[in-house]
């Protein structure tokens, strides 16, 4: 007759498998305690992703030192001893980082069972064991599988490798990089030009981070993946909630660390890395624009245009319709990378369309035959409404923009649901930082061009 106690523990090991978070739990039990809820939601979300038809992309945004990326390396481990032909990629962000993730994984399922007492990979999964001889730390095999695991970095490859599964954990290491637009896009093409491209069909991709910035991977997974077709599902957790006054784990991060935390890195990096709040959503320039529904009296119709200095800048023009006190109504938007073949006759469109009585175009870089163009356009066109008046902006533009947007966002006006009829003008005027590095400037170079010549209190021709 078999021992009780080793009918007891082949029960365990059985429910292990087939639980996730108890498997948490024999292997890590002094973390993933039973009274921890936000581990069991975490592994049970982990779990559930996985046989869930309708998402293919689950976005879990938790604080530092929560357990985010050990659960991470965990459920690698419990997805290989479940299926020894699943084949998982990992990245990180630095090589360095990978190869650690690598490793923990590569070192649990191979661990030595030293004392009766303590659960290892093996009890759960006699059947799983790396192939041997095969020795590279980021690049391995399981007896039963081939090539079933590949840790890499934005630095990294991931030439040849198909993956049933992709974790990305943690790709901002400082608020140095999250603040950096040119870091945060050559995260988003690695992630769509390498890592989506190894995703097999009807593959499983996860994204686990803390969150800096509205335009980091989780941020841009969270708003341009659906655009694609994909299924997003996202899971944010709160270091601190203010409602209850209380913390997600007391034991992990107490009050009044978390207090101390804040008043030493200060609120905007705290607020991103414990509460989930992007730093350039509080560091953001433009909190809000006024928006309307009905006109109101204009006494006349302007346009202020900034063209592209460029091939990478923008053309940014707006048609406003300014009122007897001083407010500003965008009635139309040409804002594109196109080159001039396209915005000289468009914007002679926009102006005709608009009538415009007067638009001013920066005659920097190519401005002043830009401005010829487009009055000759007009003209040859029939129509002879519009003045056109091309200047030198002499003044620094980061100083101007900076000055001008209070008055922006208290008087000038952008028409109700703005964001979805200009949807590329309005992530670059909201997504614009008062520090920091900032990709583009061009709309909001020509927005404040509006305030100057609102303000200027010269006459018609100002």
């Amino acid at each position: 007759m078999m021992d009780k106690a080793l009918i007891k523990q082949q029960a365990r090991f059985e429910l292990a498998r087939r639980d996730f978070f108890y498997y948490c739990q024999l292997m890590a039990g002094d973390f993933y305690k039973t009274d921890r809820t936000y581990l069991k939601q975490l592994c049970d979300s982990f779990q559930g992703f996985m046989s869930d038809d309708e998402h293919n992309v689950l976005v879990v945004n938790i604080g530092p030192r929560h357990g985010k990326s050990r659960t991470a390396g965990m459920f690698v481990q419990w997805l290989l001893g479940n299926d020894n032909s699943k084949k998982i990629m990992t990245g990180s962000y630095n090589d360095t980082l990978s190869t650690v993730f690598s490793k923990s994984v590569r070192n649990a399922i191979q661990e030595t069972k030293a004392d009766d007492s303590i659960t290892v990979f093996s009890d759960i999964f006699p059947e799983t064991k790396i192939k041997h001889g095969d020795g590279a730390m980021n690049l391995w095999s399981l007896e039963k599988g081939y090539n079933n695991y590949l840790a890499t970095s934005p630095g990294g490859t991931a030439t040849g490798f198909g993956a049933d599964v992709i974790i990305i954990d943690d790709l901002i290491k400082s608020a140095l990089e999250a603040n950096n637009a040119n870091i945060l896009e050559g995260h988003w093409e690695w992630f769509t030009n390498t890592m989506l491209s190894r995703l097999e069909e009807g593959g499983k991709l996860i994204i686990i981070m803390t969150r800096w910035h509205s335009e980091d991977l989780a941020g841009k997974a969270l708003s341009k993946l659906p655009e694609s077709g994909y299924s997003v599902k996202h899971i944010s957790m709160r270091t601190y909630d203010e409602e209850t006054d209380g913390m997600l784990c007391e034991e992990v991060l107490s009050k009044e660390s978390y207090f101390r935390k804040v008043k030493a890195m200060g609120a905007d990096i705290a607020s991103a890395n414990y509460q989930q709040e992007p730093i350039d959503i509080k560091g953001r320039l433009y909190s809000e624009f006024k928006t309307y529904v009905d006109k109101p009296t204009f006494k006349r119709i302007s346009a202020y245009t900034d063209t592209a200095d460029t091939g990478k800048d923008y053309l940014a023009s707006y048609i406003y319709g300014e009122t007897m006190d001083k407010e500003a109504y965008i009635l139309d938007v040409v804002f594109t990378k196109e080159p001039m073949e396209v915005t000289e006759p468009l914007l002679a469109r926009k102006l005709t369309e608009n009538e415009v009585n007067l638009c001013w175009i920066e005659s920097n870089n190519g401005g002043r035959g830009f401005a010829r163009n487009v009055e000759r356009l007009m003209r040859d066109s029939g129509s002879n409404y519009t003045t056109v008046k091309w200047f030198h902006q002499s003044k620094n533009k980061q100083a101007r923009i900076l000055t001008n947007a209070t008055w922006l966002m208290e008087h000038v006006y952008f028409p109700d649901g703005w964001r979805n009829r200009w949807p590329e003008l309005h992530q670059n005027l909201m997504a614009y930082q008062r520090e920091g590095k900032n990709a583009h400037d061009d709309a909001q170079d020509a927005l404040t061009g509006i305030a100057e010549k609102i303000t200027a209190n010269s006459g018609w021709l100002v």
